[in-house]
């Protein structure tokens, strides 16, 4: 098994939506309810052309993309741009074979001089992989909101995640 960790290009998107869109139709991972087709997705993948602290890195097993790791604006206010949102999501049939603790290793290296000042993740529970994944990048929960998702005839609580960068 060989994991290789890349930028994302346009050529990568369909396999990124790929990957999404399966959490989208079988997972309380992510509260969008309808998949999305690439071209839907064009305005959130040109975020990442800057290759500032907004980044999209891949990961490749074998040379199939397995799985992606993101970081994007925490909000839109400029006041807010010392912070950020990240995010990985791995191929359903990738699970389990470290590819989520590769892409943040490098994510978080290569945001390393962007004078980023905290990072943030929201995961819905319960996602105890997702928790420990964010723990062991010295993520800390700092709060829950509760039932503010409603996704598979459920309500679902999201914690809140930090991390000094």
């Amino acid at each position: 098994m060989s994991i290789e960790l890349t930028d994302c290009g346009p050529g990568d998107y369909d396999a990124v939506a790929q990957i999404y869109n399966h959490y989208v139709r079988t997972s309380h991972a992510t509260f969008d309810v309808l998949p999305f087709s690439v071209v839907e997705r064009i305005p959130w993948f040109t975020q990442f052309a800057d290759n500032g602290a907004y980044r999209l890195l891949l990961a490749r097993l074998d040379g199939v993309v397995a799985g992606y790791a993101c970081s994007t604006p925490f909000k839109s206010r400029p006041a807010y741009q010392q912070s950020i949102e990240t995010t990985v999501y791995v191929a359903a049939d990738a699970l389990g074979q470290g590819i989520g603790k590769k892409l943040y290793e490098t994510l978080f290296r290569q945001l390393g001089d962007c004078g980023l000042h905290r990072a943030y993740a929201s995961i819905a529970l319960p996602n105890d992989a997702s928790v420990r994944l964010h723990e062991a990048f010295g993520f800390r929960q700092v709060g829950i909101c509760h039932e503010v998702g409603f996704k598979f005839d459920s309500y679902w609580d999201v914690a809140i995640f930090e991390k000094c960068l």
